[in-house]
């Protein structure tokens, strides 16, 4: 099975709700989607969320990095050679990791189509099925109150509260979402690098004085803060985990160091596809520090793909945060990962197991 082709589309899906952060607001998934051909006649589908307030891409610059730098290497690459591939996407340019990812993604579905197998069986096994939580985004504090108890009945049993905005406001969030959710739901906040290191303690001081319990604080101040980060982490009781501050391998090992965080939160868009995302998930097992596997604003392709690393890395990715699906208005992937509320589940597909993708118009 060689590769002949690559083709490249756009994607768009409307989000149920606008989706706010401290970083962004968005209101529909607007991603490039790559195809990759054979000889043989499968293709292998992947996906790049243009996210430039984290990896600094945009459509264009996703689109330029594939079409000029990466495609041009991987055309008559046999997939029987896994290694080779990943090798020449990683090495085509520097950075870009959501259209390495992108193209990454769409290699692993053609290997798991050559040796008719899903992804997770070959990369290691699993049980195939998952359990997400479900983001709430930043907003008054009643219309979070709200959105939170309808994921309650939505089966939702773990809910990710944006914050970041304004403390005081963020210290009311928390304190309402908590009192009407009344222990039926872990809570997971994420601050998306809008706190700094002090404001961060004062407020889960605050917070853990009063009796609120939670599941972890997400990248609470800037990226580059790892100072910050382990001055929260030596101060609170809540978990910390690392989201921006965390790349590639090699940031891993920095955070580990310091001992700035306790979790880390693996993103393929941010790695650069599912090879590192595998070398970031067995150098946090070997040290014993557990991982979150989440996504962008991304629709159930490449979110698929973070499914099957997560299922093979199950003893190590512990958290799950994969709702990109369940926040768009409809699903445009006929087969591959099925995406039921809180529920995910995989079947025995080769690859990704996608076979169409509706609404995809032509780059």
């Amino acid at each position: 099975m060689k590769i002949t082709d690559i083709t490249l589309g756009m994607l768009r899906v409307p989000l149920k709700t606008p989706f706010k952060t401290a970083l962004r607001t968005l209101e529909q998934v607007e991603d490039i989607v790559v195809m990759l051909h054979t000889d043989d006649g499968h293709v292998g589908y992947g996906e790049a969320p243009p996210t430039a307030a984290i990896t600094g891409e945009t459509h264009g610059s996703i689109v330029h990095a594939i079409r000029h730098h990466i495609a041009p290497r991987l055309v008559g690459e046999d997939l029987a050679d896994l290694n080779r591939i990943t090798d020449l996407i990683q090495s085509a340019i520097a950075n870009n990791g959501s259209a390495k990812a992108a193209v990454e993604i769409a290699v692993y579905d053609l290997w798991g189509q050559l040796h008719r197998s899903p992804v997770y069986t070959l990369l290691g096994g699993g049980t195939p099925m998952l359990t997400t939580d479900l983001t709430i985004s930043v907003n008054d504090v009643d219309t979070m109150v709200a959105d939170a108890l309808a994921a309650l009945d939505e089966g939702y049993e773990a809910l990710k509260i944006k914050v970041g905005k304004d403390v005081a406001t963020d210290v009311a969030r928390v304190r309402a979402i908590h009192d009407a959710v009344a222990g039926r739901a872990a809570l997971r906040l994420d601050a998306n690098q809008g706190w700094t290191a002090k404001d961060t303690v004062r407020v889960l001081t605050i917070l853990e004085n009063e009796g609120v319990v939670l599941d972890l604080i997400e990248q609470p101040v800037p990226a580059h803060d790892l100072a910050g980060m382990r001055y929260v982490t030596e101060r609170v009781n809540t978990p910390v985990m690392a989201d921006e501050s965390v790349f590639a391998p090699a940031d891993v090992m920095e955070i580990i160091r310091l001992r700035a965080a306790d979790i880390i939160n693996i993103k393929l868009m941010k790695a650069g596809g599912i090879t590192q995302a595998l070398r970031i998930a067995d150098i946090a097992a070997t040290h014993g520090i557990p991982c979150m596997m989440g996504c962008m604003l991304e629709s159930s392709i490449s979110v698929a793909a973070a499914v099957h690393v997560a299922i093979a890395r199950s003893r190590t990715i512990t958290r799950i945060d994969l709702d990109g699906p369940s926040l768009c208005s409809f699903n445009p992937v006929e087969g591959g990962v099925r995406f039921d509320g809180p529920r995910i589940t995989v079947d025995d597909a080769p690859g990704l197991g996608i076979g169409n993708v509706r609404g995809l118009a032509p780059l």
